[in-house]
């Protein structure tokens, strides 16, 4: 494998580690992307705009074969089918008129972090890495040796039955030859997401959580994280102007505290607007990367209402971009967990405390309705459970994940809440959005305490124990069944699913007892 790499340090155009100036340059050079009035670069990615997560595989080896937990998330691929593929990817690439290198680190904690490499076809591609993940200092560049190397060639495109892909779209892990490869596909996410799978393999062999979330830091030094699949609000809510931002979405909580695993944030955009995120609005300026926004034909001023390429309109930008960030991006140990979904039932508590048992049961199930464009396919939300709100990131059992969570819990006495960002008053379509302003209240209510010693009511069909006043609130808000006008409606849409809690947890056989018996109760 080295020397195939080698032939494309070799390239007659590799233009390697390019500062965003020049990229930004090359990018408009190329027609890749337009300048848009805020200084960022809007790319759009065609056919795709979302993650393809049936055409995503792991290189099953000697590495991999008794370590990864294989199935539909983890699609095992043949060593040979991935060298052939390997090798075509190559030959293409060194065909190109120029490619694109960037050379930095994932985890921004210097005694884990990984070093990497990033080779695109598309120099807009390597603009995302650059922002994305963590730009080394100049003496670090002089002294960088990646130990994993990811390389994009969108316009490639494998052959199924030749190649054993599902489609002309691949996205293929090898641990053993510590290589991504990616074609087919020109969705900037799937760059990021693969080396955070990698990471989720590589960290909790060293004894460290892997976490899909994001993290702030209070004045006193109380940190934060926020677990939660795309699109229920951890970007959002863990930009606050009252703390400061660790990262927005991947983490790892080692010996030492929480560090980010990566350099940027990587923000759905989908009605953005400076009164409701005023952080994420000002932070898409000059260097930062626009995908798939509509923009105004004559001013170049994003629409981030549009939704005519896609609901998953996102930007990348760099950390320091935004005002509130911690530097380096590491903190202590977490005092807050939250849980976050976005349910479209409308069944679930606004806010709920969760015990030790009910923190594992709900981080195992991660439940939360898909939204639309998140991944190819999605129309519309659809009730999902995501093991350890990452599943399709984690190549390791979600037990393994899951029994680290609970030993942290233990260990520093963190406090867990589930916060439903999702549907109130009734289920999609009926209902409506809860409003960003109560979510953030109960957040800051979470994280200040108020609500340790507050009183409760138990919900009838989940158990959960629910805070009977939140500061900035209305009541009548947080008991999901007072907001609905139809009573009976309520019970059919929670205790469906309920029913799905339970149908989905049978697969976790071997939680205990008290985790088991931590879930829905139907009490009525």
């Amino acid at each position: 494998m080295k020397t195939k790499i080698e032939k494309l340090h070799a390239h007659k155009n590799l233009k390697r580690n390019l500062s965003v100036p020049c990229l930004v340059e090359e990018i408009l050079e190329r027609e890749e992307g337009i300048l848009t009035a805020t200084g960022a670069v809007r790319s759009t990615t065609g056919k795709y705009t979302g993650r393809s997560p049936n055409d995503k595989f792991i290189v099953q080896d000697s590495e991999t074969d008794n370590k990864v937990d294989w199935g539909p998330v983890n699609q095992p691929i043949d060593e040979a089918s991935f060298d052939k593929l390997y090798h075509k990817v190559i030959d293409y690439l060194s065909e190109k008129n120029a490619i694109y290198e960037f050379n930095g680190f994932a985890g921004a904690d210097e005694k884990y972090r990984l070093p990497i490499q990033v080779i695109n076809e598309f120099a807009w591609h390597n603009l995302f890495a650059r922002q994305l993940f963590i730009v080394p200092a100049d003496e670090e560049l002089k002294n960088h040796q990646s130990e994993f190397t990811v390389i994009s060639a969108p316009h490639f495109q494998a052959d199924p039955e030749v190649d054993g892909t599902n489609s002309e779209t691949f996205i293929i892990i090898s641990f053993k030859k510590r290589v991504v490869l990616i074609g087919g596909t020109e969705y900037a996410g799937e760059i990021k997401k693969s080396i955070f799978s990698v990471m989720n393999y590589l960290l909790p062999q060293q004894d460290i959580m892997s976490m899909h979330c994001s993290a702030n830091v209070g004045q006193e030094g109380d940190v934060a994280l926020f677990f939660g699949l795309s699109g229920t609000g951890k970007t959002t809510l863990s930009a606050d102007p009252y703390r400061r931002l660790i990262g927005d979405d991947e983490h790892g909580w080692s010996p030492n505290g929480v560090f980010n695993i990566e350099g940027g944030c990587y923000a759905k955009c989908i009605n953005l607007s400076q009164e409701k995120e005023p952080q994420i609005f000002d932070a898409i300026r000059f260097g930062s990367v626009l995908e798939n926004v509509v923009l105004d034909d004559d001013s170049r001023l994003p629409d981030y209402d549009d939704t005519s390429l896609t609901e998953n309109t996102r930007a990348a930008y760099p950390l320091e971009n935004m005002d509130n960030i911690v530097t380096p991006s590491v903190a202590g140990h977490p005092n807050t967990i939250i849980f976050l979904t976005a349910d479209a039932s409308g069944t679930l508590p606004p806010i709920s405390k969760l015990t030790k048992e009910q923190a594992m049961y709900h981080f195992l199930s991660g439940y939360t309705s898909k939204l639309a464009g998140t991944e190819r396919g999605v129309t519309e939300p659809e009730a999902t459970f995501s093991a350890c709100f990452g599943a399709p990131f984690l190549p390791l059992a979600p037990s393994t994940y899951a029994k680290m969570l609970g030993e942290k819990i233990d260990s520093y006495n963190s406090n867990v809440f589930l916060i439903n960002t999702g549907w109130t008053g009734g289920s999609y379509g009926v209902g409506r959005r809860m409003k960003l302003s109560y979510t953030r209240a109960m957040v800051h209510s979470a994280l200040e305490g108020e609500l340790n010693t507050v009183e409760t009511t138990t919900d009838d069909v989940f158990g959960l124990e629910i805070p009977m006043h939140v500061p900035g609130v209305p009541d009548e808000v947080l008991v999901p069944k007072n907001a609905w006008d139809d009573e009976e409606g309520y019970y059919e849409a929670a205790t469906s699913l309920a029913m799905k809690f339970h149908e989905n947890f049978k697969k976790f056989d071997q939680a205990s007892k008290e985790i088991r018996e931590a879930g829905p109760v139907y009490k009525r």
